[in-house]
């Protein structure tokens, strides 16, 4: 019996398959089996493999695991596969006692398919063919979502940023940091992040003009204002709900307020905070360096690791001087102010550039309580 064709590739651009065991043996003999079709990794490990799987998701078309390995199940790897590496396809080996196990995870929709150990040559191709076949197909159709949804979206922002140019005049920028950034640190889902980036703002439609031009501007809002602002991520939550597929998109959204130290944040929560600040620090004045040091500052806050790749894609390279942001208490003579300061009211009281004097401070503590806008950021002389 001929073994069956599978979908045919181009020569050197062979789908990449994954094979994880934790028996030498079972993994050189599936690489001998499919190595024609596929170019076959493995990993002795459901570690090792989710760790390659990050390093670059969107290149595995298949993931088989065994079911039974140490530390981590076979269902377990798969199911945390399937959130690192969506478009990959996965299929489980597993012997005949661990049958009801592998039919539990088939009907929770972490595999394509299970296969019995020891596997036919022959089914076990036919099962390649079709997981393949299967991935082509996901992809396409994940192409095509992507697409029709990043067009409708951003025709939906070109007029909302024509009705309200205060609430949508960075939206551009936003997208276009985000996607730099997504592409610099290899996450899976850019569409997504970039999505999130154009509708975080879409709950500003709500805000008074007045108050969206003054977020737009860094100037500083009454106490009211920055509730209304603070709901902001709420209303758009509530808007994006009534769109399908958008799941991820308003994760991202929901929870790219919260601290990176908060824990359970997603990549694209992280990156978006990182972006959406880094605006926010621009648009108050300051330079770009600058807004990166107040940035790292700013501890707990955001991703190391994202935030560095961040200022790599800015093509800002790290200065001596360390940002704080202190509170009118803090201010000591001899620190350096890299931001205005002004009132509650908006109203510049010392520009940026201006070394602290004793004279300053006490000009600047004759002032009633709460009216020199807070934090004020500063480097040390």
């Amino acid at each position: 019996m001929a073994a069956p064709a599978l979908v045919p590739t181009t020569p050197g651009a062979k789908p990449r398959l994954l094979c994880v065991d934790d028996e030498p043996h079972v993994l050189e003999a599936l690489r001998d089996m499919l190595r024609r079709t596929f170019d076959v990794r493995v990993a002795s490990s459901g570690r090792e493999a989710l760790a390659m799987l990050r390093r670059d998701p969107r290149s595995y078309a298949i993931v088989m695991s065994d079911m039974r390995m140490p530390e981590m199940s076979g269902s377990a790897f798969l199911r945390e596969a399937r959130r690192c590496a969506p478009t990959a396809v996965r299929m489980l080996l597993t012997g005949y006692s661990d049958y009801g196990a592998a039919a539990a995870a088939v009907n929770d929709g972490q595999i394509f398919r299970f296969l019995t150990k020891p596997c036919d040559r022959f089914e076990l191709k036919r099962a390649c063919a079709a997981a393949l076949a299967q991935h082509r197909m996901q992809v396409t159709e994940r192409e095509l979502l992507e697409q029709t949804l990043h067009g409708a979206i951003q025709a939906l922002t070109d007029v909302l940023a024509l009705a309200s140019p205060a609430a949508f005049g960075r939206s551009a920028r936003l997208k276009e940091l985000t996607g730099a950034l997504a592409r610099a640190a290899g996450a899976a889902d850019t569409w997504e992040i970039e999505v999130a980036s154009m509708l975080v703002n879409l709950g500003a439609v709500t805000l008074p003009e007045g108050t969206a031009e003054r977020i737009h501007g860094g100037a500083s809002l009454a106490p009211h204002e920055v509730g209304m602002a603070a709901r902001v991520p709420e209303v758009t939550g509530r808007i994006l709900a009534n769109i399908p597929r958008l799941e991820g998109v308003r994760e991202i959204v929901a929870k790219h307020v919260r601290r990176y130290d908060s824990g359970d944040l997603p990549e694209g929560a992280r990156m978006l905070r990182i972006a959406v600040d880094f605006l926010a620090l621009e648009a108050e004045g300051a330079e770009a360096f600058l807004a990166l040091e107040t940035m790292r500052g700013r501890d707990g806050v955001y991703d190391p690791e994202l935030l560095e790749t961040f200022a790599r894609t800015l093509g800002v390279r790290s200065h001596s001087l360390v940002v704080s942001e202190l509170q009118l208490a803090g201010l000591e003579v001899g620190m350096r102010l890299v931001h205005d300061v002004r009132g509650r009211d908006g109203r510049l009281l010392i520009a940026r550039g201006h070394l602290v004097t004793a004279e300053l401070l006490d000009r600047l503590n004759n002032f009633p309580p709460g009216h020199v806008h807070e934090p004020l950021r500063v480097v040390a002389a």
